[in-house]
């Protein structure tokens, strides 16, 4: 696929993006890093070739802290896929961040364990890559400027899950300037940087998290619910985000290698 015109962008996310691919076609990839999630579809969405994913897997196999973040990625790279899109619930650490689809973050604080969180674990060398800005200039770009005007900006704070954080802890990342929380959106990130991809993170918020303000905590079925809710809205925000990504990665910083060890 990799020959194409445009490069297919590559989608991570729920299941219920699949109805939205037009010649879908499912392809399973075998990587080093073991299976994928699930079987890679590749179709055509807003007239752009995508290659999507579904994160947890079918039936929602795979909890935050199991998923496999290493071939999921590996797999998309091997499609000819060099710009992703992440599609992820989350939980605002703001009051003023009501649910929907409102957030592209700018800045990650990973507070992950456990997971492998690098392809450089092997004989390929030491590889050391830059972090500061952790997502795709172009990919926030043309997120922001799409037509449903998501929050520009933000600090996404990744807990290990698969439980949802005390209200000590939201409270603590709220101190600590963080905008959102989610539990995917790491190692996924940094990853994807190794592989010299471009990232972008979209999130919906579907709770305000423990800890914010009084009342119970955010259980699953909510999340869930919450988000079938916002389904169409950040469907249309992804359709947007389509047509104004680059046809081709290009000279996007995200894909510059040099001194870094391959990775093949």
């Amino acid at each position: 696929m990799s020959d194409s015109v445009t490069d297919p962008v590559g989608i991570i996310g729920g299941s219920g993006f699949y109805s939205l691919l037009e010649g879908a076609d499912e392809h399973t990839v075998a990587t080093p890093y073991g299976e994928p999630s699930d079987a890679v579809t590749v179709g055509a969405l807003a007239g752009r070739p995508v290659a999507f994913l579904p994160r947890h897997g079918a039936g929602h196999r795979y909890p935050p802290h199991l998923v496999p973040y290493r071939a999921n990625l590996w797999a998309l790279r091997s499609l000819g896929v060099r710009q992703v899109v992440s599609l992820s619930a989350v939980g605002a650490l703001r009051a003023d961040h009501p649910p929907g689809p409102r957030g592209v973050p700018d800045q990650v604080v990973d507070r992950t364990w456990g997971r492998p969180h690098t392809f450089y674990d092997r004989a390929e060398g030491v590889g050391h890559i830059s972090f500061a800005d952790p997502y795709c200039p172009r990919g926030r770009a043309a997120a922001v400027g799409a037509a449903s005007a998501p929050v520009d900006g933000g600090t996404l704070v990744v807990v290990n899950g698969p439980r949802f954080s005390s209200r000590a802890e939201s409270l603590e990342f709220q101190r600590n300037g963080g905008s959102i929380n989610g539990m995917t959106g790491m190692p996924q990130a940094a990853l994807a940087r190794e592989l010299g991809l471009c990232y972008t993170n979209l999130a919906l918020v579907t709770d305000l998290d423990a800890g914010v303000e009084a009342g119970e905590g955010v259980t699953h079925a909510e999340v869930l619910a919450a988000f079938a809710v916002n389904l169409p809205r950040l469907r249309d925000l992804l359709v947007e985000l389509l047509a104004a990504l680059p046809a081709e990665q290009g000279d996007c910083p995200c894909g510059d290698r040099t001194g870094l060890p391959v990775v093949e």
